[in-house]
């Protein structure tokens, strides 16, 4: 048996419906995280004076902007209250989703 190809593998498993919906949700988390890392940055804020701002510890802004967080809405508003941003939550069309994303 030849090795086969991580895309060919990937695309395999992403088959099945709820491997996708997991990998789905995985983006948005890490999509989500790399705009709070992005503004927090961009405003020179260190993660923990994030944090202080936000009422959180240190170790949830990391997991935050890692990916590996489910926020709450009410979360993420203090998050956008400390970055001086609005936080704006929409719905898509399937089709501009997947537009989107690739």
């Amino acid at each position: 048996m030849s090795p086969r190809a991580w895309s060919e593998l990937r695309a395999e498993r992403l088959a099945a419906p709820e491997a996708q919906q997991a990998y789905d949700a995985a983006a948005r988390a890490f999509r989500l995280g790399e705009e709070v890392r992005r503004l927090r940055m961009t405003r020179g804020l260190s993660q923990q004076e994030l944090a202080e701002r936000v009422g959180l510890r240190q170790s949830v802004v990391a997991r935050l902007e890692a990916g590996g967080a489910e926020p709450r809405l009410s979360t993420l508003d203090r998050v956008a209250q400390a970055l001086g941003v609005e936080l704006e939550v929409q719905f898509q069309a399937e089709r501009a989703r997947e537009r989107s994303a690739s």
